[in-house]
């Protein structure tokens, strides 16, 4: 079972995701808009058409483009993962390397 903060923080993830997602949506209607500006001999059905072509291929667009970066960021995950576990255990071997010869020399001293 999920704790209450695991579950918060998933749900506050999600309405960021789709704040952004949003905005993003937004972004691309006021683009499609200043583009279709430029075209005054469009009849309005060719104008509705091609916002509608513009906003579809805005949306794959960016669809791909987080795909791409939501597989990135498990490859940096994974990558950073190994690497960490590599360190710490690096880290546990040199201690454990110090203090046994810390304890030998301290033997040796003591003789």
């Amino acid at each position: 079972m999920h704790s209450l903060d695991e579950e918060a923080s998933f749900g506050i993830q999600r309405l960021e995701g789709y704040l952004l997602v949003e905005a993003e949506r937004s972004q691309a209607l006021a683009d499609a808009e200043t583009f279709l500006d430029g075209l005054i001999l469009l009849a309005v059905d060719q104008r509705e058409e091609l916002r509608r072509a513009y906003l579809e291929e805005r949306d794959r667009l960016t669809r791909h483009t987080l795909e791409r970066i939501v597989a990135r960021a498990a490859e940096l995950r994974t990558e950073y993962t190994d690497r960490y576990r590599r360190l710490r255990l690096l880290a546990w071997s040199t201690a454990a390397a110090t203090t046994a010869t810390a304890t030998g020399l301290l033997a040796l001293i003591h003789q």
